[in-house]
């Protein structure tokens, strides 16, 4: 069974009492129109979100001089462009992945 597979335990008996739960009729279908408009809010939802993670703005920074060949190297090492590798660093902190 490929259901095992992909899901944890905890996972598997969440679907099962799921099921249960819909074979005994403690949910019901929800009527047509309104599932259209519930598929249609959080598509735009969905496409709101991806909009805004994928939207980039300049940004200039005064870093010290000295600083540049060392952050340079560490791009390096990491095998990305230094841009990107600082772009990562402030998201890191913006996102809270990394605490000042």
């Amino acid at each position: 069974m490929k259901k095992t597979a992909l899901y944890s335990k905890e996972e598997l008996a969440l679907f099962e009492e799921l099921e249960k739960d819909v074979d005994n009729g403690k949910y019901e279908p929800m009527p047509k129109h309104e599932l259209e408009k519930a598929k249609s809010y959080y598509q735009k939802i969905a496409d709101n979100t991806i909009k805004k993670m994928t939207k980039k703005k300049s940004l200039n920074l005064r870093i010290y001089e000295s600083d540049i060949p060392s952050i340079k190297a560490l791009a390096l090492e990491k095998g990305l462009p230094y841009q990107t590798l600082l772009a990562s660093i402030i998201h890191q902190v913006a996102t809270r992945q990394i605490k000042i």
